[in-house]
């Protein structure tokens, strides 16, 4: 067995103490347990051998224009912006 340190915040600590009391167990062993949960909940080794990837890219299609069209809308200048909505009117 391995000895160790941990630091805790006051109020943390506090009510540590107060689930050791009622259930009349150590520090150590609520630790012990408390690691053993999450250890058994989070697999440390279930993603360790995988590479992350990024997302795959999803159609963003918007009121019926095309990837180019859409594209070339998000590329005008305000100024070129204003001109196209009003040849639209």
């Amino acid at each position: 067995m391995t000895r160790t340190q941990i630091q805790l915040p006051d109020e943390t600590f506090a009510r540590a103490k107060r689930v050791c009391e009622a259930r009349e167990i150590s520090l150590a062993e609520l630790a012990r347990r408390g690691i053993e949960y999450i250890l058994s909940v989070y697999d440390p080794d279930s993603n360790a051998h995988r590479e992350w990837q990024p997302p795959k890219p999803r159609r963003l299609g918007w009121k019926g224009f095309s990837d180019e069209d859409l594209k070339a809308q998000a590329q005008l200048t305000s100024a070129e912006l204003g001109q196209t909505r009003a040849r639209r009117r």
